[in-house]
């Protein structure tokens, strides 16, 4: 298995992480509420539902961006309160906002922030993560150059490059071309093999389909259902949630 793939371990490393009756207020608007569900490592978890659902919160709050108004997050034993920097050194996020430096090559970004999750090796990761995005003949090219499925390439080796346990993507398939797209599927994949805890949040049900071992449809901040290994994704999106 590659350094890029293989996960690190740490003082807070954990197996699962657990969300226990957690709510989210926002003043009197409830972004998320009572919500609970568990993901263990090695599996892949959808966060589905229409606008506004709560997607987006939820995963800031499981990121550690947010805290719960009620309720409580587990990192296996640990809470972000208790654990702090070194949980959040077991966490990748991949949001909206790619957090890249347009102006740098790819190669640069990657070794800036292999620098500041303190790898003993910056430019080996980075060389690492360009081969795992099947960028590496582009390392040395300006982000600005890039495609929007390129720079999302980069910005998901971003997120993975301290090969964290907790992977947490927000819409990852948003702007991708279909090989793009069937890239992020076979990253994803590796990521389940090496045992990381993969929550993600989508629209699109179709590249949904087949890819996650189990789904949390949400409606207005509230949890509808939790569904194990989904067949019929859209089915059952439709069924639950329309």
């Amino acid at each position: 298995m590659s350094p890029s793939t293989t996960l690190r371990t740490g003082p807070a490393d954990f197996e699962h992480l657990s969300v226990d009756d957690v709510s989210r207020h926002f003043g009197r608007r409830r972004a998320v509420s009572r919500i609970t569900f568990r993901a263990d490592r090695g599996v892949v978890l959808g966060l589905l539902g229409p606008n506004g659902a709560g997607k987006s919160t939820l995963l800031a709050l499981l990121a550690t961006l947010l805290r719960p108004s009620s309720g409580t997050i587990r990192y296996g034993e640990h809470t972000a309160s208790t654990r702090g920097a070194a949980l959040r050194a077991a966490i990748g996020v991949l949001g909206h906002d790619l957090f890249l430096y347009p102006e740098l090559t790819a190669r640069e970004n990657l070794e800036f922030f292999a620098g500041l999750y303190g790898l003993p090796d910056r430019r080996a990761a980075a060389s690492a993560a360009l081969e795992a995005a099947g960028l590496a003949h582009r390392g040395d090219d300006p982000v600005s150059s890039f495609s929007r499925g390129m720079r999302q390439r980069v910005a998901l080796e971003r997120a993975l490059i301290h090969r964290p346990r907790l992977v947490l993507l927000d819409e990852p398939f948003t702007g991708l071309d279909d090989a793009s797209a069937a890239a992020l599927g076979r990253r994803l994949h590796g990521l389940r093999a090496a045992d990381a805890v993969i929550i993600l949040a989508t629209h699109d049900l179709d590249l949904a389909e087949g890819l996650l071992d189990r789904a949390v449809f949400l409606r207005e901040g509230r949890m509808v259902e939790a569904v194990d290994r989904p067949q019929d994704v859209r089915a059952t999106y439709r069924k639950i949630v329309s």
